[in-house]
């Protein structure tokens, strides 16, 4: 039973990368651009699974690939849920409340909203509580330093200037959706109580 989760996450990983190393060829039809987000509906979503270049791919999809194995207790359906909750939330905040950004693409807002989401619900979990509240104070460190001192070298690495609002963006869905995951369980134990 144990190895056909680790098969399922292999293969949800692999289903992932695949995607979006098919998107990455038509990049520009799938990138956040501002003036055709509500009639191309599709770039809520897949403006976070293009990459600004091939080293963009591969840092965010390496980053992705970790999380089911960092954070072993995450389903599938979690991560599924999550990767189709956050792009839009992410997509639709900058197009009604940060209007200067014209043009977006990549994964690590959603990163961010997906290892901090999956490290609220860990809290659950005593073993593994301290290694989440380790995950969420590097991520709040590294957003505070991003928000204040700017970006880090990544932006000579992929070859753009990184979009850090998306990454503080992200982080606020993850705890959206992970206090709720956490609240809709708590009630469920509830009522079978």
């Amino acid at each position: 039973m144990k190895d056909q989760i680790w098969i399922r996450k292999v293969i949800l990983i692999a289903v992932c990368v695949s995607v979006a190393a098919c998107l990455q060829v038509f990049a520009d039809h799938f990138i956040y651009w501002k003036s055709s987000l509500l009639a191309e509906f599709w770039r809520l979503w897949t403006a976070h699974w293009v990459h600004v270049g091939w080293m963009h791919f591969l840092l965010n999809m390496l980053a992705f690939s970790c999380l089911p194995f960092i954070f072993p207790h995450v389903r599938n359906w979690h991560l599924v849920s999550l990767l189709l909750l956050l792009p839009p939330f992410i997509s639709l905040i900058f197009y009604y409340y940060l209007p200067y950004i014209d043009a977006y693409a990549g994964l690590s807002g959603v990163l961010h909203g997906l290892y901090t989401a999956v490290s609220i619900v860990y809290l659950q979990y005593p073993k593994e509580r301290k290694f989440a509240i380790l995950v969420l104070v590097l991520i709040a460190s590294k957003l505070i330093w991003e928000n204040t001192f700017g970006q880090s070298g990544t932006a000579q690495l992929i070859g753009s200037p990184v979009l850090t609002e998306a990454h503080l963006i992200g982080a606020i869905g993850g705890v959206l959706c992970g206090s709720g995951y956490l609240l809709i369980g708590r009630k469920d134990k509830e009522q079978t109580h």
